[in-house]
């Protein structure tokens, strides 16, 4: 069995390749104008079926309900059969007349509730398995999903016989995909025991950093570049398969340092026993592990008390009855929900313009939704390092604001702007979904996240019927004004985008709004760390680092003087509130400092 830091890595890399592939929808565009030819179906049906795969969402806190009772893998189980039934049938039966218009519904339907069961499994797996680090981990797991259309595009482009149209090879590949990787996957999606690990290392985030930025690179240059550099489908697919691998090298990296440390820890007491010092050490050992033991415990009531107290669980009616999730829902809507449905429309905005590669506009949006939704995670942890606490709520309102002027940018007619407008809306709608997940964990708690975050989504239901019939209403009467049943040119959309601009100047007010209501308890205020706990940062490290004898740590700790030393112990137990970095400044002190507490006898214990 895996030691916990290696094996909390290794569940966060399931959740990173889940995601991947959790968006068959996000890859609708690219065949619906041949699936809206193949079953003589108008524009308002085809942006009704859109609809129907975020319809399913309605229904998505079922998936949070059964993580409750079920395993996590169970979990993810079911939401791949929920795409395999959905979009295997699709793929089965499309030629056939039987296969009617709502039949096509209800199995979108279907598949686009699966979506939410994988979604809440990847969530609840960073949240628990990286507690000091969930909003970093739960950034980096969902900024792979703005891969999904990306990988789904290159695996279609690489094997184009699959079937015998483009429609089909895509539904099959949403049906197969994400059924096989959750197979492959199973045995990392569960919930590891996080008091003796070190969940987060900076380090290993560092490097999956680095691997990130080259992921959304690689996509980058084969969604706009490949032709030109030469580069063809198969081998664009075979790089960014590697990189999408590379993830799993840092559990086995981490597996491989714990069992060298283990054999260097086991031959040291081999050499402590064979100069006869076996008894004094093991007696020093029992002294070590009853104070930290009780420290933690002391801990653990101090932070129940000083940490948890200002953010309140909501949950049930009271969710509904509060005046935040109303402002958070309808932001949502009209910012990262707008979003989706101008994507989900990208594929008759691109024949409307002439623009005969739908997949590349694609791939561009899908590849920097991939960056959008990566930034929340460099947010996170850079300011997690400098002692600054970001509120959740400001960063979408921040989000918001550009992507307003980019629908207004959509009214110029040269083809420029529309891939500026989509780069700037798939990575600020891949942010704001991002940064939605910690978002409704500060507003409303932890205890109920897994329902409260699948209600909150269940605007992107109601926000594609509205805006998309709408959307597909203009564009009908544009067509019919030209006596034709497809519209042509800039102005098929022209009015769709300048309401959706305003739409979302309208979400970026309610944010701002819910910012100023919220800000006390969620996101906190900004916090500069003192520099005495700096210095007191710098000296755990220094522990952490060469945790060689308790003598050692004693030397050191005598740097400050005994007034700066209760100073800071104190600062660190009651300013945990302000900054959840001190926290683990805290708990790295006890865990290394405690021996020296007891023999230097300053400071027998605090409270």
């Amino acid at each position: 069995m895996s030691s916990p830091s290696s094996a909390h890595w290794l569940s966060l890399v399931g959740s990173i390749w889940l995601q991947t592939i959790n968006g068959p929808n996000s890859d609708f565009p690219v065949y619906s104008s041949q699936l809206k030819e193949l079953k003589s179906i108008s524009q308002v049906q085809l942006n009704f079926l859109a609809f129907a795969s975020d319809a399913g969402k309605l229904f998505g806190w079922f998936s949070g309900v059964a993580a409750l009772y079920l395993p996590l893998w169970v979990v993810a189980f079911v939401g791949a059969a929920f795409g395999l039934v959905g979009y295997g049938i699709q793929y089965m039966f499309l030629d056939s007349s039987g296969l009617r218009y709502w039949h096509l519904f209800l199995l979108t339907a279907l598949a686009g509730n699966g979506i939410c069961w994988i979604n809440t499994v990847s969530y609840l797996l960073c949240i628990n398995n990286f507690a000091s680090s969930s909003r970093v981990a739960v950034s980096l797991a969902t900024s792979y999903l703005g891969l999904s259309a990306k990988v789904y595009t290159s695996l279609a482009e690489t094997f184009p016989g699959l079937a015998n149209s483009k429609t089909k090879t895509y539904l099959l590949l949403n049906a197969v995909v994400p059924l096989f990787v959750t197979v492959m996957v199973a045995p990392s999606l569960r919930v590891f025991d996080l008091k003796s690990a070190a969940a987060s290392s900076d380090a290993a985030f560092l490097v999956m950093f680095a691997i990130t930025l080259a992921t959304g690179a690689c996509a980058v240059v084969g969604s706009i570049g490949s032709t030109a550099n030469g580069l063809s489908s198969k081998e664009h697919m075979i790089s960014l398969g590697v990189l999408l691998a590379t993830p799993i090298l840092i559990p086995v990296g981490l597996k491989i340092r714990e069992t060298l440390t283990k054999i260097r820890e086991t031959q040291r007491e081999n050499r402590i026993h064979d100069l006869g010092t076996d008894e004094s050490e093991s007696v020093e050992s029992v002294v070590v592990i009853d104070v930290a033991a009780n420290a933690n415990a002391e801990v653990a009531k101090e932070e129940d008390a000083v940490v948890k107290k200002p953010q309140e669980e909501v949950g049930g009616l009271r969710l509904l009855k509060s005046p935040d999730f109303w402002l958070y829902f309808f932001s949502y809507m009209f910012s990262g929900t707008l979003g989706l449905v101008f994507l989900n429309n990208l594929g008759q905005i691109a024949e409307s313009r002439g623009i005969g590669q739908t997949s590349t506009l694609v791939s561009l949006s899908s590849s920097f939704g991939f960056f959008g939704r990566l930034l929340p995670a460099f947010m996170d942890y850079y300011s997690a390092k400098s002692g600054y606490s970001i509120s959740r709520t400001g960063s979408m309102a921040s989000l918001m604001a550009p992507m307003a002027g980019a629908f207004f940018l959509l009214l110029n007619q040269r083809d420029f702007f529309l891939y500026l407008a989509t780069a700037v809306i798939g990575t600020c709608t891949g942010a704001i979904t991002s940064v939605a997940v910690s978002a409704t964990r500060e507003l409303f708690g932890t205890k109920n996240f897994g329902v409260n975050h699948n209600v909150v989504v269940a605007n992107i239901p109601v926000g594609s019927l509205c805006f998309g019939y709408f959307a597909a209403f203009l564009y009908q009467r544009e067509a019919g004004a030209r006596g034709t049943l497809t519209c042509s040119g800039a102005g098929c959309y022209r009015e769709t985008f300048a309401i959706w601009g305003t739409t979302c100047a309208v979400g970026t007010l309610l944010c701002a709004a819910l910012y100023a209501r919220s800000r006390n308890f969620a996101g906190r205020l900004p916090v500069r760390i003192p520099s005495c706990l700096a210095r007191l940062a710098n000296l755990v490290a220094i522990n952490r680092s060469t945790p060689s004898s308790p003598l050692a740590g004693k030397r050191r700790l005598r740097r400050l003087a005994p007034y700066a030393q209760i100073k800071l112990l104190f600062m660190l137990l009651h300013g945990s509130a302000c900054c959840p970095e001190m926290v683990r400044w805290r708990d790295a002190l006890i865990a290394r400092c405690s021996v020296v507490i007891v023999v230097d006898g300053c400071l027998c214990w605090w409270r």
